[in-house]
């Protein structure tokens, strides 16, 4: 499964479109609060492969109470993954059936709608300063701050002696360093989220949420490396496959007719229906 060059250039086209509705500030009174007062829910997602199969997968939304981080709720769903993966594009690989999580959410339960998302992925410490935290923020509306187990290598950044010296640097939980490109621009945090790991995560801003806010809240949602409203979701999604191979019945996350599409006749893997229910949803 590969994308064609007339695809790749659909969707560059497409996160060039989104990337305009990105807001990097804090847009939510319960972000400028130093203790986060009146934030009660956080969301995690994951999406989580069978083994052998790339085009099947669970994907799972978690939503945690916030300080305490209990789970609140959880969806985990079969699906099928239609879209091929190619370096810069995961989102169009994954956001839909995020987003159609999500959806589902709205709709159920809407009360326990997460006031922010926090993404197994980056944000704009991406080739186009659009990665899956961004494309998801902005198709929900909702906060979204983009948490990377891995340094993407983009605009001069690169895992050398210099950043593996930076990175040993870092003695304690909370302790950061700004990722800073050949352009000038800060793309992202790197911080040390636990005492008991010295592999850092790689922070960066997707929607509606500022870079410093965001690091202060992934280290608030660590009891472990991995912040736990992706921690939960991963793991919940592994438990899933591991309990229902090979009879889970799978949901198709895109449509078949090209026409329905957003982007083109071989358009980006979102839905029309599910972007218009959601901005309907928002207002």
């Amino acid at each position: 499964m590969d994308a064609s060059p007339a695809r790749r250039r659909c969707w560059k086209r497409e996160q060039a479109r989104l990337k305009a509705s990105v807001v990097e500030e804090d847009t939510e009174e319960w972000q400028k609060d130093p203790d986060f007062s009146g934030l009660q829910r956080v969301g995690g997602v994951d999406l989580s492969y069978v083994k052998g199969d790339e085009s099947r997968a669970c994907a799972s939304l978690v939503v945690l109470s916030f300080p305490a981080l209990e789970v609140l709720y959880q969806d985990c769903r079969m699906v099928a993954v239609t879209a091929p993966y190619v370096a810069g594009f995961l989102a169009f690989r994954e956001v839909p059936v995020l987003v159609e999580a999500v959806q589902r959410l709205q709709q159920e339960e809407p009360q326990l709608q997460p006031q922010v998302l926090l993404v197994d992925g980056n944000g704009l410490l991406h080739p186009r300063g659009f990665g899956t935290a961004c494309h998801l923020g902005v198709l929900t509306e909702l906060p979204c701050i983009g948490v990377a187990k891995n340094l993407l290598h983009v605009d001069g950044l690169v895992r050398d002696e210099l950043h593996r010296e930076q990175v040993r640097s870092l003695q304690r939980s909370g302790e950061t360093f700004p990722l800073i490109g050949t352009s000038g621009k800060v793309l992202g945090m790197v911080l040390r989220s636990c005492n008991n790991s010295s592999k850092p995560l790689y922070v960066s801003v997707g929607h509606r949420v500022s870079l410093g806010t965001a690091v202060r809240l992934v280290r608030a949602c660590c009891r472990f490396r991995i912040p736990e409203p992706i921690r939960q979701a991963d793991i919940r999604s592994r438990e899933y496959l591991r309990k229902q191979q090979p009879c889970a019945p799978v949901l198709e996350a895109v449509p078949a007719s090209p026409e329905r599409w957003v982007c083109g006749q071989e358009g980006p893997a979102v839905p029309l229906a599910a972007v218009m229910a959601l901005k309907v949803q928002a207002g």
